[in-house]
């Protein structure tokens, strides 16, 4: 017998790898099947479903609270206003709207389609996720979640891992109120994350950071999944020489320290003269103490860092420059004082990134047009800020920046506007939403045009042998519109 091909190669065999399990083929094929049977589609089963997140806020409210308070020691009234509260609003404005926001929606027709239906539909997308921050774990969770109910949509919720007591209240607790065979709730951090985000989903809204909003962008590209990206940046807070430096003191304060500084659209830094520095240090000084008495770590009104990893990197940004208010930290309470740095450069670690925590820095311009200069030379904001008595100023730095949203002589107020969007542009995002417009952010707007089965005589306009008399018939009739309505469907 002949020993032609059995002679050892001197490699061994490689075993054929096992095939992945995806762990949430299940999970997705459950919702994927719920969502093409309808269940989601009639007004009644989206109205019995806000009905049940609004009953989980309101039997549940002690428990979200203790739970935030364990979290980031949200003072209660915080915790309350921008956490229950808001997502309250935005459920009873669901509610109240719903019935309208689902209608078809006509459209002008021309002469050519006249004697047709012409209208939009509000379509939901299917199955789609929300991956949700740690900063406002309920808040930013649930109002994404309200419009995708709303739109009639299935949802698989990614809640953060980092405030992890909450991510266990929504895991145990919100399932008790929704269809389970609609709605899911997946843990993990960012290896489950990222398995997660190999599955393909109809829509994917994701806020948090715009590293992490590039990885999954990169994801929902490979099946052209359409995403809305609510992402962070450094945000601008100008202050003109022409304004009264303790009402300025006062809301920038108040927004810069809400949540301990760990908000989105809190001022990131200011931009002043060295002028208006001088009173409005002491200004600082006194809103600060205000808030908070002397010594704010005693304050039952100031937050927490979320961690140990997110405190030691905001004690490294208060190395920057120089303290010219607080600078205090403990580390056993993961409190940092409300601070304010001086003789800040652009090119120090606290203007590279997002803060994110009481860390306030002030740079120095001399004009309007130097701020102006400096925002526009960056990325785009998610939020921007004006304070000046003098209102031209103002829309000066209105007109010539641009931003997710824009406050004048005032802070993030802009939030509980829910008949105005909310969102980034650029680096700081893309996609809007709070109110209808998440309803609209989660609907798939679809043209439809209905047109008789008769009536065929004038189609034969658009049918060839083309002539140049048909030609300009049919010009004139898709230019044309009637100034009465006119359809025979």
């Amino acid at each position: 017998m002949s020993g032609k091909g059995r002679k050892s190669s001197g490699q061994e065999t490689q075993p054929t790898p096992e095939p992945q399990v995806n762990p949430y083929a299940d999970t997705l094929k459950r919702l994927q099947d719920a969502f093409n049977s309808g269940r989601t589609r009639p007004a009644k089963f989206r109205v019995t479903q806000l009905q049940g997140l609004s009953r989980f806020l309101k039997e549940n409210q002690k428990l979200l609270l203790d739970t935030l308070a364990q979290d980031l020691k949200k003072p209660s009234c915080e915790a309350d206003i921008s956490e229950i509260f808001i997502c309250e609003c935005e459920i009873k404005l669901a509610l109240k709207n719903l019935h309208t926001w689902m209608k078809d929606e006509p459209v002008e027709k021309n002469l050519a389609t006249q004697l047709t239906s012409a209208f939009i539909r509000k379509e939901p997308y299917g199955v789609t996720l929300i991956i949700s921050p740690w900063n406002y774990p309920l808040n930013l969770l649930l109002v994404p979640l309200v419009g995708a109910i709303a739109a009639g949509n299935c949802v698989v919720l990614k809640p953060s891992e980092i405030s992890k007591n909450m991510e266990k209240v929504i895991a145990e607790v919100l399932p008790q109120y929704l269809d389970k065979d609609c709605f899911a709730t997946v843990l993990g951090g960012p290896q489950e994350t990222s398995v997660l985000l190999e599955n393909r989903f109809d829509y994917i809204f994701f806020t948090g950071s715009p590293r992490v909003g590039q990885i999954v962008m990169t994801a929902a590209s490979q099946y052209l999944t359409p995403i809305t990206l609510e992402l962070g940046g450094k945000n601008p807070c100008y202050v003109d020489d022409n304004c009264d430096p303790q009402n300025v003191a006062n809301r920038v304060a108040f927004f810069r320290f809400f949540n301990a500084g760990q908000t989105c659209v809190a001022p990131d830094y200011i931009l002043c003269s060295r002028k208006i520095q001088e009173k409005l240090l002491p200004a600082l000084q006194h809103a600060v103490t205000q808030f908070y008495g002397k010594d704010p770590q005693k304050s039952p009104d100031l937050g927490r860092i979320i961690n140990d990893k997110h405190f030691h990197r905001l004690q490294g940004l208060m190395g920057n420059g120089q303290v010219a208010i607080g600078g205090h930290s403990d580390k056993e309470d993961r409190y940092i004082a409300p601070t304010v740095l001086v003789d800040v450069q652009e090119t120090d670690p606290v203007m590279q990134e997002e803060i994110f925590g009481p860390i306030l820095p002030i740079l120095n311009v001399e004009s309007v047009d130097e701020a102006i200069a400096f925002i526009r030379k960056r990325e785009k904001p998610l939020a921007l800020y004006a304070f000046s008595n003098d209102s031209k100023v103002v829309n000066k730095v209105l007109d010539q920046t641009s931003s997710g949203s824009f406050g004048g002589n005032d802070g993030f107020m802009f939030l509980i506007i829910t008949s105005m969007p909310f969102g980034g542009v650029g680096h700081s995002g893309m996609g809007e939403y709070h109110g209808k417009f998440t309803f609209d952010t989660f609907s798939h707007r679809r043209g439809c045009l209905l047109s008789s089965p008769r009536l065929e005589i004038i189609n034969k306009l658009r049918y060839p042998p083309y002539s140049p008399g048909h030609q300009r018939l049919l010009e004139w009739l898709m230019e044309h519109k009637l100034s009465f309505p006119c359809s025979i469907l």
